[in-house]
Order: structure tokens, then sequence, then C-alpha cells
């Protein structure tokens, strides 16, 4: 079951496509973040998801939110599709253990080793302010982003 709205949001450590560490911890205080997993790199829908935050990013920008995305892809297979699609956002690999911040939030799929299509906007206090997640195979939509992004509270 995935991790409910205003509760903390488990902080978590991962490597980006570029091998740098990330830590959820380090924008407390600082930055919102948007937690975007996704099934798999490559994969159609995946691509066009993140194609449309990709053209959207100054969306997150405008409301000082940091896009992350997440998948159990490893950091190798995430940087050749971040430079393929032309992604400049971070991609996290929770490639091993295999799914382990997906299974923390709730939305890892064991049935198919890899997590859903679920999205988290975590405030600058680390506290889960959104979140949504779509049938599998559902796409989310940039309006869905767009009318989280303006529920969430100004910056402290």
């Amino acid at each position: 079951m995935a991790l409910e709205n205003d509760t903390l949001a488990p902080d978590f450590e991962l490597r980006n496509q570029y091998g740098e560490t990330v830590r959820l911890s380090d924008f407390r205080g600082r930055k919102a973040v948007a937690l975007v997993f996704f099934p798999l790199a490559f994969s159609g829908t995946c691509t066009g998801e993140l194609c449309a935050l990709r053209d959207n990013i100054g969306l997150f920008e405008d409301h000082r939110v940091e896009l992350l995305g997440i998948s159990v892809d490893s950091k190798f297979t995430l940087r050749a599709w971040a430079e393929q699609e032309g992604y400049d956002f971070s991609l996290l690999a929770d490639f091993w253990p295999h799914g382990e911040i997906a299974k923390e939030y709730g939305v890892f799929l064991p049935e198919k080793g890899f997590a859903n299509r679920a999205t988290f906007l975590i405030d600058e206090r680390g506290i889960i302010r959104a979140s949504f997640i779509t049938a599998p195979g559902e796409a989310r939509s940039i309006d869905a982003y767009r009318a989280a992004l303006d529920r969430l509270p100004a910056h402290v």
C-alpha cells in the first residue's frame, strides 16, 4: 500500500545516472521534491511520460521543486536513456537492493519486479503533500502534476 499524504517521506540515498549520490534529506529546508517512480527505462509509456516532464520542466522550476525520477534500472541504463532523450534531471537507480526504495514507498510490484507509476510531491519539510498512481500501462498527465504543484504550500 502506497504511503499516504501528510506523512514523513522516508529518506533514501541512491546514485543518479552519473553515479552521484542523491539523498532526499539534502533537499530538506531548501526545495520541495517531486519523486516520480516509473517501471523501466526505454519502455514506451515511460519514455512518453518522462519526455513530457522534460518538456514541462519549467513547471517544476517555477514552483521551486526538484524533479527526481526513480526506477529499478541500473545507473548505466538510466544514463544511456537520459542521454538519448535529453533528460537533464536526475534519474535514480533503485537497482540494489532491488526496488528497496519503491518498497519503502509502497509502490513496488513484486510480481513484475519493478515499481508502479507513482508520484509523491514532498514539501521542504519532508512531508508528502500529494501523491497519485495510475493504473498499469496508464501514463500520468501533466495536468495531474500541475494540480498537485499548485496545491503545494509556499516554501519555508
